[in-house]
């Protein structure tokens, strides 16, 4: 066999590795798959004042509010999506963001549906993190093709959406984790 032909077949077997990687990272399963992050959620209400300018410009307060608005937000959006008009469509952005479990930080301005209001009461913190905890009960009796419209990554599907919820959250929560490192 010569060495093209050993290149173009480590090359392809490289590719599916790579597809099959895509396919199980860009997607969540299961009911409880944000346990973890609502969590420790709750153990930073208490430090919902304290802030770090040379990590972010807001306190704790407005990256939890973001958190939980995020989520239930996205939830209502798949609960009011029409499964049979989800068309799956390409986004380089999607698929990194997804398989690897990153948000570069500052490069995306969040939707003002999701924006904490100016002054964030504890105990809605507290309320939305009930909200957010049935909706994704509720979700998890969507069809697999409810869908909403992200910005950045266009239309994307109950598994996708999963997995964006836990990348985004978790993305937040490691804001919060250096804001309040001494």
């Amino acid at each position: 066999m010569g060495i093209l032909k050993k290149i173009a077949l480590v090359l392809l077997a490289l590719g599916l590795l790579l597809t099959v990687l895509v396919l199980i990272r860009n997607t969540e399963s299961g009911t409880n798959f944000l346990d973890e992050q609502f969590s420790e959620i709750v153990s930073h209400i208490p430090n919902r004042d304290r802030r770090n300018k040379k990590v972010s410009e807001v306190d704790v307060a407005w990256h939890l509010d973001h958190s939980l608005k995020t989520i239930n937000r996205i939830c209502e959006a798949l609960g009011e999506s029409k499964p049979e008009k989800y068309k799956s469509s390409f986004s380089l952005s999607r698929i990194f963001v997804l398989t690897s479990g990153v948000i570069p930080r500052g490069v995306a301005q969040s939707p003002k549906v999701v924006r904490p209001p100016k002054e964030i009461v504890t105990d809605s913190l507290y309320l939305q993190l009930e909200e957010a905890r049935n909706n994704l009960k509720r979700l998890e009796k969507l069809d697999a093709n409810a869908h909403f419209r992200h910005p950045y990554f266009k239309l994307i599907n109950k598994g996708q959406t999963k997995r964006f919820l836990k990348v985004h959250t978790e993305h937040h929560l490691k804001i919060i984790r250096d804001i309040l490192k001494k």
